[in-house]
Protein backbone atom coordinates (compact mmCIF):
# COMPACT_ATOMS: atom_id res chain seq x y z
CA UNK A 1 0.00 0.00 0.00
CA UNK A 2 1.33 3.32 -0.81
CA UNK A 3 0.00 6.91 -0.34
CA UNK A 4 -0.90 6.97 -4.07
CA UNK A 5 -3.04 4.03 -3.24
CA UNK A 6 -4.75 6.00 -0.78
CA UNK A 7 -5.64 8.73 -3.43
CA UNK A 8 -7.13 7.12 -5.38
CA UNK A 9 -9.80 5.48 -3.53
CA UNK A 10 -10.39 9.11 -1.65
CA UNK A 11 -10.79 10.08 -5.36
CA UNK A 12 -13.31 7.81 -5.82
CA UNK A 13 -14.83 9.06 -2.48
CA UNK A 14 -15.01 12.26 -3.21
CA UNK A 15 -16.62 11.24 -6.28
CA UNK A 16 -19.24 9.53 -4.22
CA UNK A 17 -20.46 11.77 -1.33
CA UNK A 18 -18.40 14.90 -3.00
CA UNK A 19 -16.49 15.62 0.20
CA UNK A 20 -12.57 15.93 -0.24
CA UNK A 21 -11.21 15.55 3.89
CA UNK A 22 -10.80 12.02 4.87
CA UNK A 23 -9.24 11.20 8.07
CA UNK A 24 -7.54 7.27 7.79
CA UNK A 25 -6.88 5.48 11.34
CA UNK A 26 -5.94 1.93 11.62
CA UNK A 27 -2.66 0.88 10.93
CA UNK A 28 -2.38 2.59 7.02
CA UNK A 29 -2.38 6.01 8.98
CA UNK A 30 1.58 5.19 9.02
CA UNK A 31 1.03 6.46 5.44
CA UNK A 32 0.99 10.03 6.85
CA UNK A 33 4.29 9.74 8.93
CA UNK A 34 6.20 8.20 6.28
CA UNK A 35 5.86 6.94 2.70
CA UNK A 36 8.48 4.35 3.20
CA UNK A 37 7.26 2.90 6.66
CA UNK A 38 8.67 -0.70 7.21
CA UNK A 39 6.95 -3.31 4.95
CA UNK A 40 5.49 -5.17 8.48
CA UNK A 41 3.62 -2.06 9.06
CA UNK A 42 1.72 -1.73 5.50
CA UNK A 43 -0.31 -5.43 5.68
CA UNK A 44 -2.99 -4.09 5.72
CA UNK A 45 -5.85 -4.33 2.78
CA UNK A 46 -8.46 -2.27 4.04
CA UNK A 47 -8.32 1.78 4.69
CA UNK A 48 -9.78 2.41 7.68
CA UNK A 49 -11.48 6.02 7.13
CA UNK A 50 -14.62 8.54 7.33
CA UNK A 51 -15.16 11.69 5.65
CA UNK A 52 -13.69 14.38 7.98
CA UNK A 53 -16.67 16.67 7.76
CA UNK A 54 -19.39 14.43 8.09
CA UNK A 55 -18.26 11.39 9.57
CA UNK A 56 -22.23 9.41 9.16
CA UNK A 57 -21.51 9.59 5.48
CA UNK A 58 -18.72 6.45 5.68
CA UNK A 59 -21.36 4.10 5.62
CA UNK A 60 -21.77 5.07 1.75
CA UNK A 61 -18.52 5.29 0.76
CA UNK A 62 -18.23 1.50 2.46
CA UNK A 63 -20.90 0.79 0.08
CA UNK A 64 -19.66 2.35 -2.49
CA UNK A 65 -16.08 0.94 -2.37
CA UNK A 66 -15.83 -1.51 0.42
CA UNK A 67 -15.12 -5.06 1.33
CA UNK A 68 -16.72 -6.87 -1.99
CA UNK A 69 -16.90 -3.87 -4.24
CA UNK A 70 -16.00 -3.63 -7.65
CA UNK A 71 -13.38 -1.50 -6.21
CA UNK A 72 -11.54 -3.78 -4.28
CA UNK A 73 -12.23 -6.52 -6.97
CA UNK A 74 -10.30 -4.45 -9.65
CA UNK A 75 -7.22 -2.94 -6.86
CA UNK A 76 -7.41 -5.37 -4.54
CA UNK A 77 -7.83 -2.87 -1.38
CA UNK A 78 -11.00 -1.35 0.10
CA UNK A 79 -12.54 1.82 2.02
CA UNK A 80 -12.87 0.59 5.72
CA UNK A 81 -15.94 3.01 6.94
CA UNK A 82 -15.80 3.37 10.86
CA UNK A 83 -16.32 5.76 13.32
CA UNK A 84 -14.54 8.67 14.90
CA UNK A 85 -15.02 6.81 18.14
CA UNK A 86 -14.00 3.51 17.07
CA UNK A 87 -10.22 3.47 18.04
CA UNK A 88 -9.15 4.05 21.59
CA UNK A 89 -7.29 7.19 21.61
CA UNK A 90 -5.96 9.55 24.27
CA UNK A 91 -6.89 12.71 24.23
CA UNK A 92 -5.63 15.67 21.73
CA UNK A 93 -5.21 12.67 19.16
CA UNK A 94 -7.69 15.23 16.83
CA UNK A 95 -5.45 17.85 17.22
CA UNK A 96 -2.38 15.89 15.92
CA UNK A 97 -3.59 14.19 12.88
CA UNK A 98 -1.29 14.50 10.07
CA UNK A 99 -2.50 16.80 7.10
CA UNK A 100 -0.99 15.46 3.55
CA UNK A 101 -2.85 16.72 0.33
CA UNK A 102 -2.75 14.01 -2.21
CA UNK A 103 -3.64 13.85 -5.95
CA UNK A 104 -6.94 14.51 -7.07
CA UNK A 105 -8.04 17.44 -4.93
CA UNK A 106 -8.31 15.81 -1.91
CA UNK A 107 -6.97 15.37 1.86
CA UNK A 108 -5.73 12.63 4.37
CA UNK A 109 -5.86 13.50 8.01
CA UNK A 110 -3.53 10.59 8.97
CA UNK A 111 -3.77 9.36 12.44
CA UNK A 112 -0.79 10.27 14.26
CA UNK A 113 1.38 6.75 14.93
CA UNK A 114 2.02 7.23 18.86
CA UNK A 115 -1.57 7.66 18.76
CA UNK A 116 -2.41 4.70 16.51
CA UNK A 117 0.00 2.73 18.82
CA UNK A 118 -2.81 3.22 22.19
CA UNK A 119 -5.04 1.88 19.93
CA UNK A 120 -2.83 -1.09 18.70
CA UNK A 121 -1.74 -1.91 22.71
CA UNK A 122 -5.55 -1.38 23.84
CA UNK A 123 -6.53 -4.41 21.04
CA UNK A 124 -2.87 -6.34 21.45
CA UNK A 125 -3.82 -8.79 18.58
CA UNK A 126 -0.96 -10.61 16.92
CA UNK A 127 -0.79 -8.03 14.15
CA UNK A 128 -1.10 -5.13 16.16
CA UNK A 129 2.34 -6.38 17.93
CA UNK A 130 3.66 -6.79 14.67
CA UNK A 131 3.33 -3.03 13.64
CA UNK A 132 4.05 -1.48 16.59
CA UNK A 133 7.46 -3.32 16.79
CA UNK A 134 8.02 -2.45 13.20
CA UNK A 135 7.38 1.22 14.25
CA UNK A 136 9.40 1.13 17.53
CA UNK A 137 12.41 -0.86 15.82
CA UNK A 138 12.45 1.87 12.77
CA UNK A 139 12.23 4.67 15.51
CA UNK A 140 8.57 5.76 13.83
CA UNK A 141 6.92 5.30 17.27
CA UNK A 142 8.27 6.17 20.59
CA UNK A 143 7.94 4.18 23.69
CA UNK A 144 8.03 7.39 25.69
CA UNK A 145 5.57 9.45 23.86
CA UNK A 146 3.22 6.31 23.88
CA UNK A 147 3.38 6.26 27.71
CA UNK A 148 3.08 9.67 28.51
CA UNK A 149 0.11 9.93 26.27
CA UNK A 150 -1.64 6.55 27.57
CA UNK A 151 -1.28 8.75 31.30
CA UNK A 152 -4.41 10.48 29.73
CA UNK A 153 -6.21 7.83 28.42
CA UNK A 154 -9.66 7.31 29.90
CA UNK A 155 -12.08 5.77 27.79
CA UNK A 156 -10.38 2.66 28.00
CA UNK A 157 -12.34 -0.97 28.46
CA UNK A 158 -11.67 -2.97 31.28
CA UNK A 159 -8.48 -4.37 31.10
CA UNK A 160 -6.93 -2.99 28.36
CA UNK A 161 -4.94 -0.75 30.04
CA UNK A 162 -3.25 -3.44 32.10
CA UNK A 163 -2.38 -5.14 28.84
CA UNK A 164 -1.13 -2.12 27.35
CA UNK A 165 1.50 -1.37 29.94
CA UNK A 166 2.42 -5.04 30.14
CA UNK A 167 2.76 -4.91 26.21
CA UNK A 168 4.98 -2.28 26.59
CA UNK A 169 7.46 -3.18 29.29
CA UNK A 170 7.45 -6.48 26.73
CA UNK A 171 8.38 -4.25 23.80
CA UNK A 172 10.81 -2.27 25.73
CA UNK A 173 12.87 -5.62 27.12
CA UNK A 174 12.57 -6.73 23.26
CA UNK A 175 13.92 -3.43 21.73
CA UNK A 176 16.81 -3.57 24.31
CA UNK A 177 17.34 -7.61 23.30
CA UNK A 178 17.28 -6.34 19.44
CA UNK A 179 19.99 -3.72 19.94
Amino acid sequence: MKRSDIALLLQRAQAVIHHTDYVIIGSLSILGATDTPPLAMLGSIDVDLYPADDPRRADEVGRALGLGSPFELEFGYYADPVSPSLATLPDGWQARLIQVPLDGGVTAWFLDPNDAAISKYARCEDRDRRWLRAGLQAKILSLAVIEYRLRNETVMRDGELERARAAMDDDRSWLVRAS
